[in-house]
């Protein structure tokens, strides 16, 4: 006797009314009737050519809307489910469509409050919008239809489709188009009606802010075997850049290629490619809010023959590879449609050492359901051992193994050709970590690195993960040594004991362990990966808590950066901004000694921490987004406390007691302009903060000044409440602070429009002729 079919029960995830996940889920239908808030995906297929968006009829049975004119493709997202898969699934079993990820551009999320079915049907859905952008309609016969669902598809003029909703025609399911869902048409006018002169003019105008520099230095000091080396060096950096530009969308390197092929084709596709070649990405870069200056309808064209059933001479759905109108908190290290809770639930489902691996500076988090749809074969027996959840992590090894591979190489042939012991050491240790994912021995060698030559290259930073903080991405720095300059300031690395020991906070949160800090100044010849827009002047590294503990950090200096910087940006901010009294004391060494001192500060300060409840943790773990824009911060004030307390030890010039707080001033305004990214953050809180104590004057003539008696107190507090902060892991306490002091006040907006109106150049753009030479 055959079994009895019973229909499986869909299960829907309830939300709060704000749209976050509660951790239960309800039968379908009882969400409906009971009011739920639940998610939901829809997807617009839109024809560039035509204009026109593709409609599907809902069939007859649905029990809601039956038989009427409705968006492409819709559906509920089950209980566990993601959005972009959702999306992919729902497009290819209504309409028999099956496209990748690359081809879904989510362009806003939609809620739906509304009631049918006289109170029977109650939907308050948050959707997804996604858009899909081919350059031709699909042929009718293309799609296959699934009769429960729908029973026809027709393309209609957006403008047309946009009427019949705003007269309510009742053959349409009805949206509100005078309110959100008028985003649709908004974004769609707005991206194929925008004249291509002013967007040309607009280009023009952000290029005009970067001042082309070029960076040389003295190779006399380098053997033939090293300079042999020098070129395997550079090649090696090049694909940094291969990494990153992966790193910062899946679709980012598609897009790289077509800009750079289309270039010659207009004006405007030249000027989109050369801001490209900055920015790196759709997205401007901090100076703009990283707000996008392309959009999809710019990007590069895919032919996918197999999306459909094959039509005889149609060769099958052209459609544009689709990256985010805002700039996706979390690259492309997480699945785009993943939010933070999600994250917690897997994470803390784990074992320590796979929670380890997922917060990794050197993993990605992806998806099993993603990845298997990618190759059509999602079945639940993907997922981990004994996980039911839908993420796991991945090493940096083999997510990027075609490209560490290569580098790897590279690196191995150069530590083979160069003479100096440490680099040899150095670049051979980083090949080998490239593909064991263990940086923790290639970055006590480059540490320890006493070489003529100068290589930074790995992944270190996480400024791009703005989700969580976690992931690194790579870079590399090329430079030649300045050893004279470089001797010159053993000071700062041999008083990081006495510093910490000094600093304005509580003394049980003072580590009796600092361990002097190596300086090294450095000519800069190249630089690759994660450089994009404003250029880095210093860093210090690494990052890995375990090392900082451990060992400490070493800080490199670029120093003709510093000066291109100050000669091209400093100066004219000075001339613009700071009083005419004050306008001496704005001058190179107070720059640069600042910036010495601000890559010494981030050695100094809680790392590790010991929580409230005992737990050993992080400051990086405990404040996540918050503690990048946090720890520049630190780094800047507590850099300008230590530069006064080494002036009162005798250990620096007098020259600098009142210098070094002007020019201090005056860089304010230049990293503002950078956009209030983590360290415009950090430089926003500083400057309002000393404003409010009068530290800062700003005059009726639009200019500022050092109040001398206030600045020493309060550059003190600020570096007392920072720290503090830190030390208790307190990110309560750094939301507050944040919110409080990073914004754009008026003094700050009257600065920046002035450096506007006289076109004060925001940053360099660095050209490299000795790099290119030695290439070619």
């Amino acid at each position: 006797m055959a079994e009895p079919y019973i229909e499986e029960v869909e299960y829907l995830d309830v939300l709060t009314k704000t749209g976050k996940k509660t951790g239960v889920s309800k039968p379908r239908g009882d969400v409906h009737r009971d009011g739920d808030y639940h998610k939901a995906v829809h997807v617009w297929i839109f024809a560039e050519s035509t204009q026109e968006l593709l409609l599907q009829k809902r069939a007859d049975c649905k029990d809601s809307w039956p038989g009427l004119w409705d968006i492409s493709s819709a559906g509920h997202i089950s209980a566990g489910d993601s959005s972009l898969i959702t999306a992919q699934r729902e497009l290819q079993e209504e309409l028999g469509v099956i496209l990748p990820k690359d081809a879904f551009e989510l362009i806003f999320v939609f809620l739906e409050e509304c009631v049918t079915n006289n109170g029977k049907f109650i939907n308050n859905e948050y959707s997804d919008v996604y858009l899909v952008t081919t350059l031709e309609p699909i042929p009718r016969e293309a799609f296959t239809l699934q009769d429960t669902e729908v029973s026809d598809v027709k393309y209609i003029s957006f403008g047309e489709y946009r009427s019949h909703l705003a007269e309510a025609d009742p053959k349409y399911v009805p949206y509100d188009v005078n309110k959100q869902y008028g985003l649709l048409f908004d974004i769609i006018t707005k991206r194929y009606k925008e004249n291509n002169e002013a967007r040309s003019l607009v280009l023009q105008k952000q290029l005009r802010r970067y001042a082309p520099v070029s960076l040389t230095a003295e190779l006399t000091g380098l053997g033939d075997a090293d300079k042999e080396a020098l070129i395997l060096l550079v090649r090696a950096a090049m694909i940094m850049d291969e990494i990153f530009y992966l790193q910062v969308w899946h679709s980012n390197p598609v897009l790289r290629e077509w800009l750079k092929e289309h270039a010659n084709v207009s004006q405007l596709d030249n000027l989109k490619w050369m801001y490209y070649v900055i920015n790196k990405s759709p997205c401007r870069s901090c100076l703009d809010e990283n707000e996008a200056f392309l959009t999809t309808a710019d990007s590069a064209v895919k032919l996918l023959p197999e999306a459909t059933k094959p039509i005889t001479g149609w060769k099958g759905v052209q459609y544009r590879a689709a990256f985010p109108m805002l700039k996706p908190s979390g690259a492309n290290f997480y699945p785009p449609d993943m939010d933070k809770m999600e994250f917690k639930l897997w994470s803390t489902g784990l074992s320590l050492d796979q929670q380890k691996d997922a917060m990794s500076f050197f993993t990605v988090i992806k998806r099993h359901s993603q990845v298997s749809w990618d190759n059509h074969i999602f079945d639940s027996t993907h997922l981990s051992e004994g996980s039911t959840y839908d993420l796991y992590s991945i090493l940096y090894s083999q997510e990027y193994h075609s490209f560490l591979a290569r580098v790897s190489d590279l690196l191995h042939k150069a530590g083979d050709l160069v003479s100096s012991p440490s680099l040899k050491r150095l670049l051979h240790s980083k090949a080998d970590a490239f593909l064991s994912n263990d940086y923790y021995d290639s970055d006590i060698a480059w540490m320890e690195l006493d070489s003529k030559l100068d290589v930074t290259i790995g992944p270190y930073e996480t400024y791009e993960d703005s989700l969580f903080g976690y992931k690194a991405t790579f870079e590399a720095f090329i430079g030649v040594r300045d050893e004279k300059a470089t001797a010159q300031l053993k000071l700062f690395g041999d008083n990081l004991q006495v510093l910490e020991q000094n600093l304005p906070m509580d003394d049980t949160y003072k580590s009796k362990d600092i361990i002097a800090a190596p300086i090294r100044v450095v000519q800069l010849l190249f630089n690759a990966g994660d450089v994009k827009g404003p250029q880095t002047i210093a860093f210090n590294l690494p990052n890995d808590e375990r090392i900082v503990k451990d060992r400490g950090t070493a800080m490199v200096i670029l120093k003709n950066v510093s000066e291109a910087k100050f000669k091209q940006i400093l100066n004219p901010i000075a001339d613009a901004c700071i009083a005419k009294e004050q306008h001496e004391l704005v001058d190179f060494e107070s720059f640069f000694t600042h910036t010495i001192c601000h890559e010494c500060c981030h050695g100094i300060g809680p790392h590790t921490i010991t929580l409230p409840d005992g737990r050993k943790s992080t400051v990086r773990l405990e404040l996540q987004d918050l503690h990048s824009a946090l720890e520049e911060a630190k780094a800047d004030i507590v850099g300008l406390w230590a530069l006064n307390f080494l002036i009162k030890k005798h250990l620096l010039p007098t020259s600098l007691e009142k210098s070094m707080y002007v020019s201090f001033l005056a860089g304010c305004f230049r990293s503002v302009r950078f956009g209030l990214e983590a360290h415009g953050k950090g430089q926003a809180l500083q400057f309002n903060w000393l404003l409010e104590k009068e530290a800062f004057v700003f005059h009726p003539n639009e200019t500022f000044s050092v109040n001398f008696d206030k600045v020493e107190e309060a550059v003190e507090s600020l570096s007392r409440t920072i720290l503090t902060i830190q030390a208790k892991g307190d990110k309560e306490g750094a939301s507050l602070l944040l919110q409080k002091y990073c914004t754009m006040t008026k003094p700050l907006k009257v600065a920046l429009q002035k450096l506007e109106s006289i076109h004060v150049p925001v940053d360099i753009a660095p050209i490299f002729p000795v790099a290119k030479s030695l290439l070619e």
